[in-house]
């Protein structure tokens, strides 16, 4: 098992919840998203910075609500992360408002998007022979 999906074990545990935690790596990665550097953006543009921030940092991790948490990642990307795992739009988001401050925490040990251990595990799928 990779250093991802010990990651998505952790944090998601079994059953849909790991499918979640999954897709939800999947989308911090994508080049499409901004990956988590273009996360925390949209969350500071919906005046969460504060929140995000604190997942990144080495501190307590603040805390959010499914509604905060739908109006910075919009119903769509919701519905998209709950289709994967085969969950409600209504139930992953009250999932991922559990699961997401812990899972950035994590792939931020260092306290900053540089270097997370998101990217360096991209890093190292993109030097993978093919």
């Amino acid at each position: 098992m990779g250093l991802l999906e010990d990651l998505v074990a952790q944090v998601g545990g079994g059953g849909q919840n790991a499918g979640l935690a999954r897709a939800a790596v999947e989308m911090l990665g994508s080049q499409g998203s901004g990956g988590l550097a273009g996360l925390a953006q949209m969350f500071g543009q919906k005046g969460l910075g504060d929140v995000v921030s604190s997942w990144i940092s080495t501190g307590a991790n603040l805390p959010i609500s499914a509604e905060q948490l739908k109006g910075v990642l919009g119903n769509d990307v919701i519905g998209q992360l709950a289709a994967k795992a085969g969950l409600s739009p209504q139930a992953a988001g009250g999932v991922l408002a559990q699961m997401l401050p812990d899972l950035i925490d994590k792939l931020t040990p260092n306290g900053s998007v540089q270097g997370s251990l998101l990217e360096q595990g991209l890093d190292l799928l993109k030097r993978r022979p093919g």
